[in-house]
């Protein structure tokens, strides 16, 4: 999976259209973490990994092209 940046946390953020706090509450982790990670950058690889875990339950990914982001995962007929 592809490393969680500020910027591309941002744009699953829009995504979905939540707010650092919905983020948050769906991630099981405090708003000033979240918070934090998007001003500072700074987050241990478990709240990264948690912050994922939240996007990916609600079908955003995020991705590594030739920069990091983030993009809606389309759902395939079978």
């Amino acid at each position: 999976m592809a490393a969680l940046t500020p910027e591309a946390n941002r744009a699953a953020r829009a995504i979905l259209k939540w707010s650092v706090r919905e983020l948050a509450e769906k991630a099981g982790i405090a708003f000033s973490t979240v918070h934090r990670f998007e001003t500072t950058g700074s987050a241990t690889e478990a709240t990264k990994e948690k912050i994922k875990a939240a996007y990916a339950a609600h079908g955003v990914e995020i991705t590594n092209g030739d920069y990091t982001g983030a993009r809606l995962r389309l759902k395939r007929d079978r």
